[in-house]
């Protein structure tokens, strides 16, 4: 039997799950790894330089005991800063997340458009270029929010949304009446879609990147020389142990995944 391809999903927290579904979800039979950067959330508010120097030491050690054939940065915060030094250190294919902007304008019916995503993503020059090169013709609104990825991670350890929270933050937007597309521009952010459309009415279409990451790993897989590995479970790693691990662990079969494991060593 042919050994599947190791692929390794990366965030700063759980939010990564809405890219790590999409793939699993169009690529089942893979050998899964995720892992959590708790010790460095949220990476909004940290330096392009720590944010680098940790993605490259997690990723470097995970790769030395669990061999990887692809890297997906489910993190588009670390994604608009890490992608060069990663592609740089592995000779593995390398695949960031990026808010979709392109098809978010070309959707858009009205030209008004939202980019909801954390405070670091937009903010970097990165994603200004894309605004530029792909939205020039529609006005673009930009809401970095910290508290918005939070409430996703609350909702993942099973807690209820606080919809008053989630409202205050997005009432900047909530009287802008043709705003009609909104570009989850944080993996987080798509666990938390059905409460977000709830303060956003009059939003018609909400875009996220899953579905084409997923079609772009498919992709990169044929061309992939597979690499031997000693243990196929699927696990899920994180930088610190936490509050709400035990629960975290009893759930960890409803996402595919065997185990739960502490990666140390990891500085700040």
């Amino acid at each position: 039997m042919c050994q599947k391809p190791t692929i390794l999903f990366f965030d700063s927290g759980v939010g990564g799950f809405s890219v790590y579904r999409e793939v699993k979800a169009l690529l089942p039979d893979n050998q899964y790894l995720y892992c959590f950067d708790n010790g460095g959330f949220p990476y909004s508010e940290k330096s392009e330089q720590i944010i680098t120097e940790r993605t490259l030491a997690i990723c470097r050690k995970i790769d030395k005991d669990y061999p990887l054939d692809l890297i997906v940065i489910a993190c588009n915060t670390a994604s608009t800063v890490v992608l060069p030094a990663l592609r740089e250190a592995f000779n593995i294919p390398i695949v960031g997340t990026v808010p979709a902007i392109k098809p978010a304008a070309e959707i858009s019916q009205t030209k008004h458009i939202g980019l909801l995503a954390t405070k670091g993503t937009v903010k970097r020059q990165y994603v200004n270029d894309l605004i530029q090169n792909y939205a020039s013709h529609c006005v673009v609104e930009k809401l970095g929010s910290t508290v918005l990825a939070e409430i996703a991670e609350q909702k993942l350890r099973g807690s209820s949304v606080d919809l008053l929270a989630l409202n205050e933050e997005l009432k900047v937007w909530r009287d802008i009446d043709d705003l009609d597309t909104v570009i989850l521009g944080c993996t987080h952010f798509p666990l938390i879609k059905d409460e977000i459309q709830i303060c956003l009415p009059q939003v018609k279409y909400f875009i996220d990147p899953g579905k084409a990451i997923a079609l772009r790993v498919k992709k990169l897989l044929e061309n992939v020389q597979v690499r031997p590995i000693k243990e196929t479970k699927n696990l899920i790693f994180c930088t610190q142990n936490f509050k709400y691990e035990l629960v975290f662990q009893q759930a960890l079969s409803l996402w595919g995944f065997n185990e739960l494991r502490v990666l140390t060593g990891i500085g700040e």
